[in-house]
């Protein structure tokens, strides 16, 4: 055992030049621990950036909706999402739906989506209370 180490460490002494198997591996198996920790991290911070689009795209229906009852005198009776997005600033963003499930004189109810990214998560905004409620973190 010895004597093959001495070879090995005559080689290299030689000008031979290189790395052997076993840290090779090494390398291999620590750039495979960080991958392991970096990908589900990376993942989920797509996730929140989509949920973020809808929240703040919600916001921003809202922020219309109070312009549209401002132009009608206090009510939001007949508002519909395509109102919001013709006359009253809110443009949508790609692959979020706002759509408007309830609205009377006094008050109105918001949904967002985005059924290509979050599936059947929804974001339900509620002009009494002011907040978003998250159909998965109630």
């Amino acid at each position: 055992m010895h004597a093959r180490l001495q070879k090995v460490m005559d080689k290299r002494e030689n000008g031979e030049k290189g790395f052997t198997l076993i840290e090779l591996l090494v390398v291999i198996v620590i750039i495979g621990i960080l991958a392991a920790i970096a990908i589900p991290a990376f993942l989920n911070q797509r996730e929140n950036g989509w949920v973020a689009q809808v929240e703040s795209d919600v916001r921003n229906a809202a922020i219309a909706a109070e312009s549209y009852a401002v132009e009608n005198n206090g009510s939001y009776a007949s508002m519909t999402a395509d109102i919001l997005a013709a006359d009253f600033g809110f443009n949508s963003t790609e692959q979020v739906e706002v759509a408007v499930t309830a609205a009377d004189a006094a008050g109105y109810t918001l949904v967002g989506t985005n059924p290509t990214n979050l599936g059947t998560r929804t974001f339900t905004y509620n002009s009494e209370t002011g907040t978003i409620v998250d159909s998965e973190n109630p």
